[in-house]
């Protein structure tokens, strides 16, 4: 057992030591807050600090920055918007007037987990290290791209403070010595130039950090109650995901770890702890996201849900001398939307954003839909409310010209999925007057075919371009 940090040391030692780090330069601070208990010590520490300061010294800006995936474990996510609300006003002119800004970034609607699951049809992450695009895509990123904004507009280097600790594992403390700078207490961010990474409660066992949580009575610095992050952490065997770490390419296997705070949807992990845990504690509402994240699971690899080609069109064959498997077909898209809508109306709570739809509906519009109103009548079908935009959704062809281009198609041997791929291309770049871009996708268009199957062919390799069991995106 790791010995704790305050056998040598007192709260009031770490709290000047993160003092001393603060005064000692303009770099702006940035915090990774999950609303896990090792991100809330950072916090709340930082608060702490800030509160004992001097105002004529709090020279720079403190900024909090809270990463939603859009899929959060629905408790996690009223918790954390409860805090981050709580933090925004504490630090206001009106209450502590402290130099803190509080943030909440999302990944791009096009860009979240259902846009690439149910818009492109990305398989969903594995159990076993292969293909996990998540991390990356949805926690990752977008925080990684709000401090390169930072960087950018105030052309300045930042410290990035992040809750992680030596005692969680031996490879953490491995990789956490190993990146120390000789007697220095920053480190260089793996990942965004100008950044550095000052690991303040590094040295903190486990149960440092519940005393931490503890203590005060239980309370926060900025006035948040702790009764309820413990509450959360009975109901839950939980760790944290990361905030902005690895988002190198080759490294996109890293996960948010066995159990953890975060996402409903996991589906890295083969039992989702977290999610589980809270039902048995009581909360049965959260169900039907275990029932819906079982059955997403169960129909990952059944041979009628995923196409055989890639979505750049090349094909490859397993080790079994079999074709491998390529994003979810057009019809478990549809599949998988109208059970997520039927879950979403079940719990009567969000679980995909007004944004995320209409980012889904453009991806199908000029990838796979010809009628052009799938997506919208799919959820009118499913909700009984029409889309904001449904009334400006109209069809490019009638049902009878649908008919006779799938006849026609059949009678000359060609599939229909290629012609309607084409039909959706010229639709495209109809307005461009260059016609390179148009040249481009239906050539795409008829090599997605298998037209040449055998040139397109690739034995052994994995999947790429987002679609299969590769780590290529």
């Amino acid at each position: 057992m790791a010995s704790s940090y305050f056998e040598e040391n007192t709260l009031q030692d770490l709290l000047e030591e993160i003092r001393y780090v603060y005064m000692s330069d303009e770099r702006p601070w940035i915090i990774g807050y999950s609303g896990g208990k090792d991100s809330t010590v950072v916090t709340h520490l930082v608060y702490t600090m800030l509160k004992q300061l001097p105002p004529e010294k709090r020279h720079k800006k403190v900024y909090i920055v809270s990463s939603d995936t859009l899929v959060e474990n629905p408790l996690i996510k009223i918790y954390l918007d409860q805090m981050l609300d709580q933090l925004r006003t504490a630090a206001s002119k009106e209450h502590d007037n402290l130099p803190v800004v509080v943030k909440k970034v999302t990944p791009e609607p096009d860009n979240s987990f259902w846009a690439n699951v149910i818009g492109r049809g990305f398989p969903t992450p594995r159990t076993n290290g292969t293909f996990r695009w998540c991390t990356d895509r949805l926690k990752i990123a977008p925080s990684g791209k709000y401090i390169q904004s930072i960087i950018e507009e105030q052309n300045t280097e930042v410290v990035v403070l992040l809750g992680v600790r030596k005692a969680e594992s031996s490879a953490r403390r491995k990789r956490m010595e190993g990146r120390e700078l000789l007697g220095r207490l920053l480190n260089r961010h793996e990942t965004i130039k100008k950044a550095f990474v000052y690991p303040a409660i590094s040295e903190l066992t486990t149960d440092d950090v519940w005393d931490i949580l503890g203590s005060n009575q239980r309370k926060t610095a900025w006035g948040g109650d702790n009764n309820e992050l413990i509450s959360l952490y009975a109901g839950a065997d939980s760790g944290e995901c990361p905030f902005a770490g690895i988002s190198s390419r080759d490294k996109q296997q890293q996960s948010c770890g066995q159990s953890r705070f975060g996402c409903w949807i996991c589906t890295v992990v083969k039992e989702d702890k977290s999610l589980n845990g809270f039902i048995r504690s009581g909360h049965r509402e959260l169900r039907p996201l275990a029932e819906f994240r079982k059955w997403l699971m169960d129909i990952r690899d059944r041979d009628e849900y995923r196409e055989k080609k890639r979505r750049d069109g090349t094909v490859y064959y397993t080790a079994n001398n079999e074709l491998g498997y390529g994003p979810f077909t057009w019809e478990a898209r549809q599949m998988i939307l109208r059970r997520l809508l039927a879950t979403q109306r079940q719990m009567n709570y969000e679980l995909i954003t007004m944004e995320e739809l209409q980012a889904i509906d453009k991806i199908w519009d000029e990838e796979k839909d010809i009628t052009r109103r799938t997506l919208v009548d799919i959820y009118f079908e499913e909700t009984g409310v029409r889309l904001p935009w449904d009334g400006f959704k109209h069809p490019l062809f009638d049902e009878r010209t649908r008919e006779k281009i799938a006849l026609y198609a059949k009678r000359s041997n060609v599939p229909v999925e290629l012609v309607n791929s084409m039909i959706l291309g010229t639709n495209l770049y109809k307005h461009y007057s260059n016609t390179k871009g148009l040249r481009e996708k239906l050539t795409k268009a008829v090599s997605q075919q298998w037209l040449q199957e055998k040139s397109l062919c690739e034995p052994g390799e994995g999947m790429s371009n987002g679609t299969g069991e590769g780590q290529t995106i």
